[in-house]
């Protein structure tokens, strides 16, 4: 199995699910650090929801999933195991992060009908194919053609990976990567900024 396909369990989200929902801003901004800050994803609409999802676990939501800010939180879905997202749309904005850090977010409309909670989804990030493994019903999400430059980051795992491949190839020696420890974030917004 290539890295561009998942088989996962499905967890169910509605419409407009916002990068708001997903992390929180009292975590992003706030003073919760390193991955205590995971057990806080989707806690508005779904508390307690992180703790029970597990590596390999997949979203299915509805309409303009990932909607609202430009906060990292395609990053938290990833950092806590979800191997990507299926939607019936998906934010440009979310969809644009989402590729920059090697995590795929699907677009297929239709897929709110063909799946239910806790089923086993089968996805193909090359193909677009989307397949319920219980009921056997099957989709074809938008895809990323091959050799376009989201599906080229995609399968570097990301645009800094991808970048760093280019310069190795171009026989350039890449900068060291940056590491930060887990707790270690921008400096907190001011509250009354």
């Amino acid at each position: 199995m290539s890295t561009m396909e998942f088989t996962g369990k499905v967890w169910m989200f509605g419409d407009n699910i916002s990068t708001d929902l997903i992390q929180p801003a009292d975590v992003t901004w706030g003073h919760v650090r390193g991955p205590e800050r995971l057990k806080y994803c989707m806690r508005a609409n779904r508390p307690g929801w992180a703790e029970q999802v597990s590596q390999g676990d997949i979203v299915v939501a509805g309409k303009n999933f990932g909607c609202g800010s430009s906060r990292p939180a395609a990053r938290m879905l990833r950092d806590l195991g979800i191997t990507c997202v299926v939607a019936e749309s998906v934010s440009r904005l979310f969809l644009r992060n989402s590729v920059n850090i090697g995590f795929p977010a699907l677009i297929c409309p239709g897929i709110t009908g063909l799946v239910e909670e806790g089923d086993q989804l089968y996805v193909n990030v090359d193909t677009g194919e989307v397949r319920n493994l219980r009921t056997g019903g099957s989709l074809t999400a938008e895809g990323f053609p091959e050799g376009s430059p989201p599906y080229e980051i995609l399968r570097a795992g990301g645009l800094q990976p991808l970048l760093r491949k280019m310069l190795e190839e171009q026989g350039i020696k890449p900068p060291p990567e940056r590491q930060f420890p887990a707790d270690t974030r921008p400096t907190p917004v001011p509250q009354n900024f």
